[in-house]
């Protein structure tokens, strides 16, 4: 909270005075009642003034503390999020995606929030819980030694109570086990809306509503079981805390003492009115422990997400690429090893199995590079080094001669443009889309990318052109659409470097080979690395890089390739099978009918 710290001292300090104000007009409340019982035919106009003022004194302050603490709350807010959000950005790819979209969204999000509820209300009662009973008993005190004791006596019981309560509470742990429940509940949700196609289709929600059941039976308990065990102490607290006995014993005492002649009627009832306020103002302290406690455990979840260790950058200004080649010297790499370095706490660790093993290879400038291979070769995970999503577990991998590892993340960016195979807008205009990295972009330079990526036809036949929305992670296009406008964004960067993971994945039969002549003329001069399964698209790249299990098995042009008869020509072959498969007519007509 330090950079908000000031103002907070500033809203405490507020509700501080306000405080004192409240048992002031109290003490007037009991000199106007004296004076009135004193002499009933004569109106005490400056006590009751004095009231008056110090009454409204108090609220003004008090409404005042609060809208410090929210300013402060709200501006802490942003500065979390955008310190959270600027954080992530700084991790291995890798290591976001083993933290999980939903709970970095939950720190993000509900933590942040829990801090904001924290200091927008918990410190402006926070002051008053504290100053609030010292004012009150220094008042009694200086009233009557007696009363003040017997006003003491009653919340003091209450918070003997109440320590025993903390101290079960926290032997039950039972706050961890409400919000862990708390949270499988709503990921349990989460997970059964998102899935409601898959869910329709096979198990009619019979398995994933289960789970959500089974979620809200494990938070009941935990809620059975706490109210159970602590019920009766918390209900005993906050009875005793109310103002009621603290009234009764005042009440009792002061009226047996009043007819023994030891007690002033006045003080009596001045001591009645302000040990109210002093039972009243002990109250925050059950709703502020609950509220600390929440707020402990969001700083702690937003402590470990700014604690996860970020790529390392270089000394700036840092190394300048001289050209735009790839050039990997001997690099290997290992998923689990490249997350444990990034500080997981996973049990993968570095015995994970190898992704990369080895690899050397040099892109030249202005050259096509394809990247082919089985599934989970490591073509992925090459073209992924290259802008440092990760860094190379052994090895280097240079841009323009320089080592990724010394070159500052802006200037790297500026060098490398990314369409992948997992398309991703935004739930903006389709304009905007395209335009993002490049807000400077004109509408024209917009239309041409779209245009180049063969995307153009089809926006314009929206319904708003460019400036309809994509809808939720592009959800109102196909995923050829999808896919052709995040190769307009990368054609509109246009930065020297170009990798293209699976870039003719969703295209059709019809667009495929338009979208690979766009391709063809809008990659010269550039320095293209082409991830790709469609070898068809591949069969002009300047070199092919055959992958298998992680290792480089074959590198040359695709006929020298062929003629070696080996991994890129097994694979040649049985592509060439996939292509011309088709179903066989009449198959079930043809085989004989199953016996009874």
């Amino acid at each position: 909270m330090d950079p908000v710290r000031g103002r907070i001292r500033f809203a405490m300090g507020l509700a501080c005075a306000s405080a004192a104000l409240s048992v002031l007009s109290l003490a007037l409340l009991a000199q106007v009642l004296h004076a009135l019982l004193a002499a009933p035919g004569q109106w005490p106009w400056p006590p009751m003034l004095a009231l008056l003022g110090s009454t409204v004194a108090a609220y003004v302050l008090r409404q005042a503390a609060f809208n410090q603490s929210h300013y402060a709350a709200f501006r802490l807010e942003v500065l979390l999020r955008s310190q959270l959000a600027a954080h992530v950005a700084r991790l291995p790819l890798g290591r976001v995606q083993a933290l999980g979209a939903g709970p970095l969204a939950k720190v993000m999000f509900d933590d942040v929030k829990a801090l904001h509820v924290f200091v927008a209300d918990s410190t402006p009662l926070y002051a008053r819980a504290y100053a609030a009973p010292l004012i009150t008993l220094a008042a009694l005190l200086w009233l009557d030694w007696r009363l003040a004791l017997a006003a003491l006596a009653v919340p003091a019981l209450g918070f003997a109570v109440m320590g025993l309560l903390m101290r079960k509470s926290s032997e039950l742990n039972m706050n961890e086990r409400y919000n862990a429940a708390r949270e499988q509940v709503a990921a349990s949700i989460v997970e059964f809306v998102q899935a409601m196609p898959v869910v329709r289709t096979f198990d009619s929600g019979s398995a994933s509503f289960g789970r959500y059941q089974a979620a809200l039976a494990a938070y009941l308990a935990v809620l059975k079981e706490w109210y159970a065990r602590l019920g009766f102490s918390a209900r005993f607290s906050m009875t005793v805390l109310s103002a009621l006995p603290t009234l009764a014993a005042l009440l009792w005492l002061g009226g047996w003492w009043l007819a023994a002649g030891k007690l002033a009627f006045s003080v009596w009832v001045a001591a009645l009115l302000i040990g109210a306020g002093m039972a009243e103002a002990m109250m925050p302290f059950m709703v502020l422990y609950h509220l600390i406690d929440a707020a402990k455990l969001s700083i702690h979840r937003i402590q470990q997400v700014l604690g996860e260790p970020p790529l390392p950058e270089p000394p700036a200004p840092g190394e300048q690429p001289q050209d735009a080649s790839v050039a990997f010297e001997n690099v290997s790499f290992s998923y689990g090893a490249s997350e444990g370095d990034a500080g997981s706490t996973g049990g993968e660790g570095k015995d994970a199995a190898p992704a990369l093993q080895g690899v050397s290879f040099t892109a030249p400038a202005g050259s096509v590079t394809a990247l082919v291979g089985p599934s989970g070769a490591g073509k992925s995970t090459v073209a992924r080094l290259i802008p440092r999503f990760w860094d190379a577990s052994q090895g280097c991998v240079r841009v323009g001669g320089a080592d990724v590892r010394r070159i500052a993340s802006d200037t790297l960016m500026q060098q490398v443009a990314f369409v992948f195979q997992d398309t991703f807008l935004f739930a903006d205009t389709i304009a905007n889309n395209i335009r993002l990295g490049c807000p400077e972009a004109t509408q024209q330079d917009v239309e041409n990318a779209a245009r180049a990526a063969q995307a153009h036809e089809f926006i314009s036949e929206l319904p708003q052109g460019y400036d309809t929305l994509a809808g939720e992670r592009g959800v109102f296009l196909s995923g050829g659409q999808r896919q052709r406008i995040t190769i307009a964004r990368a054609i509109l960067q246009n930065r020297p470097i170009l990798v293209l993971d699976e870039a003719t994945a969703f295209a059709d039969p019809e667009n495929e080979a338009a979208l690979v002549a766009a391709l063809s003329e809008l990659m010269k001069g550039k320095t293209v690395l082409l991830v790709a399964h469609r070898l068809s698209t591949v069969e002009d790249a300047d070199q092919i890089l055959v992958f298998e299990q992680g290792r480089l098995a074959e590198q040359g042009r695709h006929e020298a390739l062929l003629a070696q008869g080996g991994v890129y020509a097994r694979l040649w072959q049985s592509w060439q099978q996939a292509r011309q498969w088709s179903l066989p007519a009449h198959e079930n007509a043809a085989r004989p009918a199953p016996q009874p």
